[in-house]
């Protein structure tokens, strides 16, 4: 069986590069997002920025969950903008980044191998500047617990090293943890073995201890 791959590589924040010839100029942002709406959001703000650009090429790629990949050329010859662009998504190794590349058109054309070469070298250009970090792939729980054994659970997570995102206090004690995606049998194993102090798993605190777990989604 194959194990869930548990990271992945992203950006941290926007980067721009640029690329010119024969009097076009290429400016290729690069930026993080987590969904298809995000980007468009972002394509939309750029294209405001630039409005009297003549095309904006674009790609982005999503995953590892669901992966979803796309590129547009926007008017550019077939293959000649948005492979390109993707290409080096691709190069670098990154998900859950998106790239538009905005031209203004110098009066020459450059032919499919330059403008292949200007969107590729424009986007290279903003990645090379881009801090690129692995991130975690994580699988969110939502639980709720007694009052009566929350200081025994809360050790258990400190014991287990569990992230937790959020604590509400308004009716039970509830709690949005974090746990990696490979990894979540045996983080609820140790939580639930350290709660009861003997083997355990995540049942026994649901039929024994009146625990509800919910997972909530894989991000």
């Amino acid at each position: 069986m194959k194990k869930a791959k548990d990271t992945y590589k992203t950006i941290d924040t926007l980067y721009t590069g640029e690329y010119k010839d024969k009097g076009s100029r290429f400016i290729a942002y690069v930026f993080p997002m987590d969904s298809e709406e995000a980007f468009q959001n972002k394509l939309q703000s750029i294209q405001e920025e630039h409005h009297k650009a003549r095309h904006f090429c674009t790609a982005f790629r999503l995953g590892p969950i669901h992966p979803l990949e796309r590129h547009n050329d926007d008017g550019e010859p077939s293959g000649s903008a948005g492979r390109p662009i993707l290409g080096q998504l691709h190069s670098f190794d990154i998900m859950r980044v998106g790239a538009v590349v905005v031209r203004y058109f110098g009066g020459t054309k450059l032919g499919v191998s330059g403008l292949i070469e200007a969107y590729r070298e424009s986007t290279a250009a903003a990645l090379d500047k881009a801090r690129i970090k692995p991130k975690k792939v994580l699988t969110y729980f939502r639980v709720q617990c007694p009052y009566a054994v929350m200081p025994i659970f809360m050790e258990a997570l400190k014991y287990a090293k569990v992230d937790i995102l959020e604590k509400n206090f308004e009716q039970l004690p509830s709690f949005q943890l974090a746990i990696p995606q490979s990894q979540t049998e045996e983080f609820w194993d140790t939580i639930s073995t350290h709660f009861v102090g003997h083997s355990a798993d995540k049942e026994d605190l649901i039929t024994d201890h009146d625990f509800s777990i919910k997972s909530e989604k894989t991000h």
